[in-house]
């Protein structure tokens, strides 16, 4: 078993990475959902009417 517990704690490096990248990735991964959803249009925002200059309607 302390092989194992030896093998599992030190994987000659690559596994520390895992430890940096798993946060900026799951961040990243945040940004781009507050991103996709700030661009979405909102259905209660008021729509103007760009042909005449009347005031603002509310959605149909």
């Amino acid at each position: 078993m302390l092989e194992r517990t030896v093998l599992l704690a030190h994987q000659g490096g690559w596994d520390e990475i895992l430890y940096v990248l798993g946060p900026i990735l799951f961040i990243v991964g945040l940004l781009r959902i507050a991103n996709t959803r700030a661009k979405r249009p909102n259905s209660s925002e008021l729509h103007y009417d760009t042909d005449s200059d009347t005031a603002p309607s509310a959605p149909d």
